[in-house]
C-alpha cells in the first residue's frame, strides 16, 4: 500500500454521485490523508439550448437535488464534506484549491464536448502545480481492459458484445474506506432548492411509472427490492417492454445516468441473485442492457462530436425539416398517432418514458414527420429523468438512420401499439377523455 500524501485531495463530483464503487473517490482516499469534495451546479444547465429547450427541466433538477442531499449525507458517514455551489466550476474550484492547499483534483473522465470544455476551463483557471487526475468511472467493461483500440470499436453492437463477453472480465467493485473525523470541514453548504435554480415546486403525477427519489440510498433500496425482495429480476425479459406501472422494468436508468448507482454494482448483484436464487434469460438480459449502455459510450468515444451532427456518425446527407408547429404538436401529444401522443404526454407530465415508447416516438419524429432528429434529442435531454448524453444521442442516431442500425428500420407505431398496448390501458391512462 502506498504512503498517503500529506496534502488534501479534492474530489470534483460530476455524474458519479455515489460513495459505493466510485473509482474517483477510492483513488483520492487511497492517495491522501485528507479529502474534501465539491459539486458545482452550473447555471448554464438551466438556460435554453440552441433549440430553445431548457437544458435541464424540473424533473431531473429535482432528482439531482435529492441525489446531492443523499450524497452529502453518505459522505458524512465516511467523514468527507461535500461543498455544493451554484456556480461555474472554473469560478469556484481554483479558490477551493488555494484555501485548502490542494495539489490534485480527482474527477470522472469525460469526453463529450461540453464536459471537456468545462474541464479545460477549470485547468486554465488553475496554477501549473495543481493537476487534474481523470478516471474512467462509468463503464461496466473498463476501457483499459477491452483490448480494442477505440478507433477499432465495431460499428455493430453484437460484434462488440460478443468480444466483451468472451474475452473481458468485469472488475470487482471498489470498497471505500472511512477517513478520520478530523477530516470534516467546519464549512458547510446547503443543498439549493428548485426555486434557487429557476424552477417552481411541483407535485409528482400519481400516474408516474417512476415514483422514486434521487440518490444512492434510494437506488440501492430499489435494487434490493427488485432483485431480492420481489425477485422481479427473474421476469425482466418478459416484462421489459411494458408501458404501465413501476415494475415492468428495473427503472435503474435515472440513478445510472447521474452516477448514484454503478453498472458494476448492478452486475455483481445480478451474479449474487444467480447464485442464491436462479439464473435464466432475464438475469442475462439485464446484463445485456448494461452492455448496450457501454456500447453507446464507446461509440461516442470513437466518433466524438459526430454524434451531435445532423448526418450522425454515418455523415448522411439528408433533407430534414424543423417545422415549429409540427415539432410542438409532437411535444404536446397532438399528432395523428394516439400511441405517440400518449407517450409524449407521459414524458411531459412525469419526465419518464418507457424504452418501447422512446423508440416509437423517436422513429415517428425522424422518419414519419421527417424532422431534424437533433431537436427531438434536445427535447429528451431537457425532459428525461435519466438523460445520459451517450445513450440519448446514440439511440436517436440509431432510430433516425444516421447511427448504428445496420437495417435502418422504421417503427410502425400502429403495429407497435397493437402489440404492446392491445387493451389500450396505456393510452387510456394518458389520453384520458381526449380519445376515450
Amino acid at each position: 500500500m502506498q504512503k498517503k500524501q500529506e496534502t488534501t485531495g479534492l474530489v470534483w463530483f460530476g455524474n458519479d454521485l455515489r460513495t459505493h464503487d466510485n473509482e474517483v473517490l477510492f483513488t483520492a482516499i487511497e492517495k491522501h490523508k485528507k479529502v474534501i469534495a465539491v459539486y458545482c451546479i452550473d447555471p448554464k444547465l438551466f438556460q435554453n439550448n440552441s433549440f430553445n429547450f431548457k437544458k435541464t427541466e424540473v424533473f431531473r433538477t429535482q432528482f439531482l437535488l435529492e441525489t446531492l442531499q443523499d450524497l452529502q449525507n453518505q459522505l458524512l458517514k465516511i467523514n468527507i464534506t461535500l461543498l455544493v455551489y451554484i456556480d461555474k466550476p472554473e469560478n469556484r474550484i481554483q479558490g477551493i484549491c488555494e484555501f485548502y492547499k490542494i495539489d490534485t483534483i480527482y474527477k470522472q473522465k469525460e469526453w463529450t464536448s461540453e464536459e471537456v470544455n468545462i474541464t479545460e476551463s477549470v485547468k486554465d483557471s488553475l496554477p501549473s502545480n495543481i493537476k487534474i487526475e481523470e478516471i474512467y468511472n462509468q463503464f461496466l467493461y473498463h476501457p483499459d481492459d477491452i483490448n480494442i483500440e477505440i478507433q477499432n470499436i465495431p460499428q455493430v453492437f453484437s460484434n462488440l458484445r460478443k468480444k466483451l463477453e468472451k474475452y473481458v472480465a468485469i472488475r470487482p467493485e471498489v470498497q471505500i474506506q472511512k477517513l478520520e473525523e478530523d477530516n470534516l470541514l467546519k464549512e458547510k453548504t446547503p443543498i439549493p432548492s428548485l426555486k434557487d435554480l429557476g424552477h417552481q415546486a411541483f407535485h409528482q403525477n400519481s400516474k408516474t411509472a417512476f415514483p422514486f427519489k434521487g440518490g444512492e440510498t434510494e437506488a440501492l433500496n430499489r435494487l434490493n427490492d427488485y432483485f431480492f425482495e420481489t425477485k422481479k429480476l427473474g421476469f425482466y425479459k418478459k416484462t421489459r417492454n411494458g408501458l404501465v406501472g413501476v415494475d415492468y422494468s428495473s427503472k435503474f436508468s435515472p440513478w445510472l445516468a447521474n452516477g448514484s448507482l454503478s453498472a458494476r454494482t448492478i452486475y455483481w448483484n445480478i451474479k449474487k441473485f444467480e447464485q442464491v436464487e436462479y439464473k435464466n434469460q432475464s438475469t442475462y438480459w439485464l446484463i445485456f442492457e448494461l452492455i448496450w449502455r457501454d456500447y453507446f459510450k464507446y461509440i461516442s468515444l470513437k466518433h466524438g462530436n459526430d454524434i451531435f451532427k445532423l448526418g450522425g456518425i454515418l455523415h448522411k446527407d439528408y433533407e430534414w425539416s424543423s417545422h415549429q408547429k409540427t415539432i410542438q404538436q409532437w411535444i404536446d401529444g397532438e399528432t395523428q398517432d394516439d400511441f405517440v401522443n400518449a407517450n409524449m404526454i407521459e414524458l411531459k407530465e412525469t419526465g419518464w418514458m418507457s424504452n418501447r415508447g422512446r423508440q416509437n416516438v423517436a422513429s415517428y419524429f425522424a422518419k414519419e414527420l421527417k424532422l431534424d432528429w437533433r431537436i427531438g434529442a434536445a427535447y429528451f435531454e431537457a425532459m428525461l429523468l435519466d438523460y445520459d448524453v451517450h445513450s440519448n444521442y446514440g439511440n436517436w442516431m440509431y432510430v433516425s438512420g444516421v447511427g448504428n442500425d445496420p437495417r435502418d428500420r422504421k417503427f410502425n407505431t400502429q403495429v407497435q401499439a397493437e402489440r404492446y398496448d392491445s387493451n389500450h390501458s396505456f393510452r387510456k391512462l394518458w389520453l384520458q377523455q381526449t380519445l376515450f
